[in-house]
């Protein structure tokens, strides 16, 4: 099946995809849970800096990371429970 062009809604080419910047999932996160940089990298113990690159897209989330951003997302006050300072 074969769909016909949507003159409104152009394809965008490949150099246009390329400079569109993809919103990085852990600004995201740290947005739904109205935390600062500061406070999302304290509370779940991620370099500030660490986290700035990973917001900007300088550098890539391993696999690791990721996983980590996932039960964050799903999970923010068990993790913020298993991170507290006084929890031994």
């Amino acid at each position: 099946m074969r769909t016909t062009p949507d003159p409104d809604n152009p394809r965008l080419s490949d150099i246009e995809l390329q400079r569109m910047k993809r919103t990085p999932q852990v600004r995201i996160i740290r947005r739904a849970l109205k935390l600062t940089e500061e406070e999302f990298a304290e509370r779940y113990d991620i370099p500030v800096e660490t986290l700035r690159d990973w917001e900007q897209n300088r550098t890539t989330l391993d696999l690791v990371a990721q996983a980590y951003l996932k039960v964050i997302a799903r999970e923010p006050e068990l993790v913020r429970k298993a991170l507290a300072k006084d929890n031994t």
